[in-house]
């Protein structure tokens, strides 16, 4: 295993966790009192609206939005009935992120058929559903009622019976041995994913965890029958214990935190999971703020960045539209030593690592376009696309990238789970509204000469006083006077420029004066 750790800062209001590789930051989770994450918690739900155009509803869980479910993502009871109607296997479903990770798909047959949505469920229905993925914006949580319930050996999916072993397991006797294990020690239909962490592992320890898994569902099923909808079944844990769970077992080797009371929640946690692992736990106790320690708070500062230097001399720009994220490469400063190809060819290769990075690090998802500096030669193009595919092979989200086209973009696509790092730590700028840019100073003087002509024939004073941001004011009195002594020919009154230092750039007032002229 590389050299890796989880340092978390745990604090009353907030609590962060970063991911260490080679002692840089690779991953920053945060969950912040009052906005814990919701992916993972099941929730009983009822059907708002059923929209047969897009083979999708809008279910009440209980959250400020309706949450999404599509089609594909609605277990059926009766599955085999459909399969007998349509004549051909019946996809449904999508993987957990374990499942992901093993390759495994659930059809049982080259054919896709989905049914319709109107004949699965109905307005005003409840159901027990998970979410696959939280609240991103104005998009409400993704569900599935395809529940999984993930331990340290093993995942139980409760609605599939289905048996696989985590393609991380390369040794194939060891994963035969591993799904024998299971199918012997199951005394059921539940389904289950055996996790890396089961490698090596005996039957009494995957029994145990089965049987614990098995009494956490059947106390979920109890919970359901006798709760009102919508409300929340059962919860996800923290996100101190989730980086337990999923790093500590499969990523890193030591995890370290600042916080007394968290480090015994953490041991009493592997008390009882994962005991063996109770010596990896170190607390924390230097004077010095422990991300500032591992020099960490400056990687976050610059992954809140839209442009980010590379040490060449050349930058990446990152720009976060409504659809996608564009990602844009400039050689900058970088002049190179020999021919434009080769400095071109360094400066892309650099820019990998660096896009590879900050992706992870902000948890860009969805679709990603990136333009290279366009190189002449294909097997340069080639060099940086495998480059990219290299970078992203640590990558625990799934991601799929398609080889460089002839404009010199590289087009991918990383699985979205939860807000990037920048829409939680930031919000749209309060003076442009999130445009990203102002309109200039000139623009703002002429808008004002506008709008004092467009409305003159109604104005009674003799005079006007014309109240602006302090910059406008002296643009008006100085470089721009021209358009004042204009308008004042124009309208026969005089202007009066009053600066006014709460004002917006863009904001401005026009009184109208009724004594007489100065």
């Amino acid at each position: 295993m590389p050299n890796k750790k989880i340092i978390i800062n745990d604090m009353p209001h907030e609590t962060r966790v970063a991911l260490l590789e080679e002692g840089e930051i690779a991953e920053l989770f945060i969950e912040r009192q009052g906005s814990s994450d919701s992916s993972g918690n099941i929730y009983k739900g009822r059907v708002q609206r059923v929209l047969p155009g897009m083979q999708a509803a809008f279910v009440d869980i209980g959250l400020s939005q309706a949450a999404f479910l599509y089609v594909n993502d609605i277990k059926t009871d009766n599955y085999e009935d459909l399969e007998a109607a349509f004549g051909e296997s019946v996809e449904v479903g999508f993987p957990t992120k374990e499942e992901e990770s093993m390759g495994h798909a659930f059809s049982r047959g080259s054919e896709k058929i989905t049914p319709n949505i109107v004949d699965l469920i109905t307005e005003g229905q409840e159901m027990l559903v998970q979410v696959a993925k939280s609240p991103i914006g104005t998009k409400g949580a993704r569900i599935t009622s395809y529940i999984s319930l993930p331990g340290r050996f093993l995942v139980l999916m409760p609605t599939s019976n289905h048996i696989g072993v985590s393609r991380r397991i390369e040794d194939e006797g060891e994963r035969m041995r591993l799904k024998e294990m299971v199918s012997e020690l199951r005394k059921d239909h539940l389904g289950y994913i055996v996790r890396t962490a089961a490698e090596g592992v005996g039957p009494e320890k995957v029994a145990q965890e089965m049987d614990f898994l098995k009494n956490l569902w059947s106390g979920i099923q109890r919970k359901y029958q006798n709760s009102p909808a919508p409300c929340l079944i059962h919860q996800e844990l923290d996100i101190s214990l989730r980086a337990v769970r999923d790093l500590l077992v499969h990523e890193a080797e030591k995890l370290i935190v600042d916080s007394r009371s968290g480090c015994q929640e953490i041991l009493s946690f592997l008390d009882t999971f994962m005991p063996n692992l109770k010596d990896s736990v170190e607390l924390y106790e230097g004077s010095e703020p422990i991300f500032d320690a591992y020099n960490l708070e400056g990687d976050i500062f610059r992954a809140l960045k839209k442009k980010v230097w590379l040490k060449s001399g050349g930058y990446i720009i990152i720009e976060h539209t409504e659809a996608l994220v564009a990602i844009d490469v400039n050689t900058g400063r970088y002049v190179g030593k020999h021919n434009l190809e080769e400095t071109i060819l360094k400066t892309n290769l650099e820019a990998v690592k660096e896009i590879a990075y900050q992706i992870r690090l902000r948890d860009i998802g969805g679709i990603i376009i990136i333009d290279f500096i366009d190189m002449e030669k294909k097997a340069n193009q080639e060099k940086v696309f495998n480059a990219l595919t290299e970078a992203f092979s640590k990558d625990r989200s799934k991601t799929h990238i398609l080889p460089m086209s002839e404009m010199g973009l590289i087009q991918m696509t990383r699985k979205r789970i939860r807000k990037p790092l920048t829409r939680q730590l930031c919000e749209a700028c309060f003076y442009c509204e999130g445009e990203g840019h102002l309109l200039s100073g000139k623009t703002i003087c002429y808008n004002i000469h506008r709008e004092i002509l467009r409305n003159s024939r109604d104005m009674m004073g003799v005079g006007l006083t014309l109240k602006v941001n302090p910059q406008i004011a002296e643009m008006l009195l100085g470089e721009e006077n021209h358009i004042i002594v204009s308008l004042e020919k124009s309208i026969g009154r005089q202007v009066t420029i009053y600066p006014e230092s709460r004002f917006h750039l863009e904001e401005f007032d026009v009184l109208e004066s009724y004594g007489k002229p100065g």
